[in-house]
């Protein structure tokens, strides 16, 4: 099992708003965040950091997320634990006022593997080479192209593209959609939009099949995005299960 995280402010921002850990608990059961923050100077940056650390640490001290029933319950009050302290931290500061984070995690176990999302950061599993997303952005343009107001294509470069209907942050209840994925995965990938508005999944998919190790492989995906623009904040946490993905 090979394992690496990175994160790039990319060419444009003037800082960086994302969090991105990957961490293990007692039981060495693992989990995977990214988090991308928003609301303008600091802000997002500390929204995003109080999101990840609190989530991080809550599972670096417990000695087992239990069975997976235990791990969506764990997941869900652990992030409304976040959701709590980035409004404490509003309240105690008023000028941050508006800030928020995107946040996708997973948690992989011997017996389940689960991937959860709130906002418009992705995460896929990675099998048989292929990249296949599994969360589904809280994006106005995909209500528009649920509703069928929107075709996929209109959506890609549609002016209101980066316009979240959900983050945390934004809303005293917010509720993590939490997926139960196959166990029988080559991998885990999560990231931020500022990696996937500027590859699409088969050219991510594309570095991850080459034969070097995993540290290389984001950061090539790093400087290909840059290298197309880099117009925002670029963070991916990846694992891969197997050995025999050039890693």
């Amino acid at each position: 099992m090979d394992y690496y995280y990175i994160t790039d402010p990319g060419k444009v921002r003037e800082r960086n708003e994302d969090s991105v850990c990957i961490c293990e608990n007692n039981a060495g059961e693992k989990l995977l965040i990214v988090a991308d923050g928003m609301g303008g100077h600091k802000d997002g940056e500390i929204a995003s950091s109080i999101a990840l650390e609190l989530i991080c640490d809550r599972f670096k001290n417990i000695s087992s997320i239990g069975n997976q029933e235990d791990a969506i319950n764990w997941i869900q009050g652990t992030v409304s634990e976040a959701n709590v302290a980035i409004f404490k931290y509003v309240t105690e500061h008023p000028e941050s006022l508006g800030m928020g984070t995107t946040i996708v995690l997973s948690v992989l176990t011997p017996s389940f593997l689960l991937i959860g999302n709130i906002g418009d950061s992705s995460g896929y599993i990675y099998k048989n080479k292929k990249l296949h997303k599994i969360t589904i952005d809280h994006t106005l343009v995909n209500l528009l192209v649920k509703s069928g107001e929107l075709t996929e294509e209109e959506a890609k470069n549609h002016p209101k593209k980066n316009v979240l209907m959900k983050a945390l942050g934004s809303s005293t209840n917010v509720e993590m959609d939490i997926f139960n994925v196959e166990l029988n995965v080559d991998g885990i990938f999560l990231c931020s939009d500022g990696l996937t508005n500027m590859l699409d999944d088969n050219q991510i998919a594309k570095v991850l099949n080459e034969s070097s190790t995993l540290k290389e492989k984001l950061e090539k995906l790093v400087f290909k995005a840059n290298n197309r623009g880099g117009n925002d904040n670029i963070s991916i946490a990846c694992l891969i299960k197997e050995e025999n993905h050039g890693n």
